[in-house]
């Protein structure tokens, strides 16, 4: 999760100060079409919980219900996840009707603690996903970097395993890379998993951090993007089969005063066909309440696998290749913290849809949107 404060390719591109490699190769591109939205109130509650902080989705398309996941850090209520039905009569969205909250449990089986409190029993909900096969989800905590005079909380990240009402099940075994360490090594703090992805057979889950470990370089500017690593687990024994370098683009706007906070990052993913998913990388400069949310088709079909790389500077590698499919700045609306995306129905033409969400940060300051764009081949 960003907490936000207000908050022509060339066929290959050779990436300056390493031997890095990407192509964007022939990927055949789609293209996304806005067909409707609806913003959720900033004081919308349900069953005694406020509505906000949305930072995942998914879709149950045998039940029509979506489960979307809180990034509350049991401050505002317990963590938890929603499930809602989105009534889309003629390709509009007519409403969003919540259906039930779910507390998530720890593996004692209690709810998880409140991270102003008792940080080291608190969790960092990201994202979500259903698995039909199991009839279960996996969602991902952050995990926490901080490190001052004041207090000093490492807390690993985690893929975790539960039943839809919210019991612990398992949790994957995450690579040594993403161990939050003291010394500046591994993952930033704010910069760790979002994204999660099952493929299509459910064999797989993709996952993907936000911000570079400190090893493979550093952040995002608005001159140059970072290099983070996109992850693939075996679904069944729930361990690390593959790593995969991507660059990311440059911060989108300088930010307001000069040197103040600003970021790009990938908040979200969605797989979308063999090799490949939808990446969307989410801009925030201080100084402009509006994100630059791009969303990219990346294929991983030729990108070496760089699961047994310490670090990814100064290596002979290729990364994923990439191309753009939306730039949301072109669509003339107002866009906040995108932060979920899924596939929900086909549309009344037939073709498939793709529904965003965004996280408010709990912020009166912000919005949970919700888009539904029709996907077009």
């Amino acid at each position: 999760m960003r907490k936000i404060l207000f908050f022509v390719f060339i066929q290959t591109v050779f990436l300056s100060c390493s031997n890095l490699k990407q192509t964007t190769g022939n990927i055949e591109t789609p293209k996304l079409k806005l067909v409707s939205t609806i913003e959720i109130p900033f004081d919308k509650t349900f069953e005694d919980t406020t509505v906000g902080g949305l930072s995942g989705i998914d879709y149950d398309a045998k039940q029509h219900l979506y489960y979307l996941i809180c990034d509350d850090r049991s401050v505002f209520n317990d963590s938890r996840f929603y499930t809602a039905k989105i009534n889309l009569p003629q390709d509009k969205i007519k409403s969003i009707d919540f259906q039930n909250v779910t507390y998530l449990k720890d593996e004692a089986g209690k709810n998880y603690g409140n991270w102003n409190t008792t940080p080291t029993t608190a969790c960092d909900p990201e994202d979500m996903r259903y698995n039909p096969k199991t009839n279960s989800l996996v969602w991902s905590s952050e995990g926490a970097r901080v490190i001052n005079a004041d207090k000093e909380i490492l807390q690993n990240p985690s893929l975790n395993f539960i039943d839809l009402k919210g019991n612990f099940l398992g949790k994957a075994k995450l690579p040594k890379n993403l161990e939050i360490q003291k010394e500046e090594k591994g993952p930033r703090n704010n910069g760790i998993l979002e994204g999660i992805s099952f493929d299509f057979k459910y064999k797989n889950i993709y996952t993907n951090i936000e911000e570079p470990l400190f090893e493979d370089g550093d952040q995002a500017n608005t001159r140059k993007g970072g290099l983070i690593r996109l992850y693939q687990f075996n679904a069944k024994t729930k361990k690390n089969t593959a790593q995969y370098g991507y660059q990311l683009e440059p911060i989108a706007l300088e930010p307001n005063p000069k040197g103040a906070f600003a970021v790009n990052g990938v908040s979200a993913i969605q797989y979308y066909g063999k090799n490949q998913l939808l990446v969307v990388e989410r801009s925030y400069s201080t100084g402009t309440q509006a994100c630059t949310v791009k969303v990219f088709l990346c294929d991983l079909k030729k990108a070496t696998n760089v699961k047994n790389y310490s670090s990814l500077q100064n290596q002979k590698i290729e990364l994923a290749s990439k191309k753009l499919v939306l730039n949301m700045d072109d669509l003339g609306i107002f866009i906040d913290n995108i932060e979920g995306l899924t596939f929900g129905p086909n549309l009344a033409n037939g073709n498939p849809s793709i529904i965003f969400v965004s996280d408010n940060n709990f912020s009166d300051k912000q919005k949970t949107q919700v888009l539904v764009f029709e996907l077009v081949k």
